[in-house]
């Protein structure tokens, strides 16, 4: 997030209270299984840490500086602090199943949408978790993305902004996926979102949602 620490409660309370339609979050599994909420796969960017994530217990992620004070929190901490809907970003089919496991546990599927850049996390969440929206997420792709999404069950895809072209836009409406671009933080993109007619975008600037319907 452009205004707070990114991935971190404040920044969550933030995206809240500027009325954005949805909040996204990316998720990884600590050394003993928890589900952290963090966007790369170590802790050096984003904390006064290092390593990976994967080799840290939750304890010694919650040790570390997440920015202004913040700690690294987990999963259900934010569903607890917020009440908006979520978008959560899974990073492996790993992950998938932990998830799968809190959603389950507490009803989240008309809440929590789940998004990947991985095909098997995306087949594998819907597989566990009756009734979830799922979305398929891509950089660098071509009109594959529709074939993509439909074989893993995803009912949205999330796509790079500035690869993004018309004939992948009348593709996914032929298979009657939703699509959402990313990252719109500059008027030039939100006139594309426009012009093209996205079902939405997600940006880094909660400020920006006056002129469109934004996840953060």
């Amino acid at each position: 997030m452009g205004v707070e620490p990114e991935n971190t409660l404040r920044s969550f309370v933030a995206a809240q209270q500027a009325g954005l339609d949805v909040i996204e979050l990316d998720l990884h599994l600590s050394k003993d299984g928890a589900l952290v909420v963090m966007h790369d796969t170590d802790v050096d960017r984003t904390t006064d840490g290092t390593g990976p994530i994967a080799d840290k217990t939750l304890a010694e992620l919650r040790a570390l500086d997440a920015g202004r004070g913040e700690r690294v929190p987990v999963f259900e901490e934010v569903l607890d602090a917020v009440r908006s809907p979520l978008q959560a970003e899974i990073k492996d089919v790993a992950a998938a199943r932990a998830l799968a496991e809190v959603m389950n546990g507490r009803d989240l599927a008309p809440r929590v949408e789940v998004s990947s850049f991985h095909d098997e996390a995306v087949a594998e969440i819907a597989r566990l978790v009756p009734g979830v929206r799922t979305a398929l997420i891509a950089s660098r792709y071509g009109t594959d993305i529709v074939d993509r999404a439909v074989e893993a069950g995803a009912s949205t895809v999330c796509l790079n902004i500035r690869r993004l072209t018309l004939e992948v836009v009348e593709r996914a409406r032929k298979a009657d996926l939703r699509i959402i671009g990313w990252v719109v933080n500059t008027q030039d993109h939100l006139r594309l979102v426009r012009a093209l007619g996205l079902d939405g975008a997600t940006t880094d600037y909660p400020e920006i949602k006056r002129t469109g319907r934004f996840t953060a």
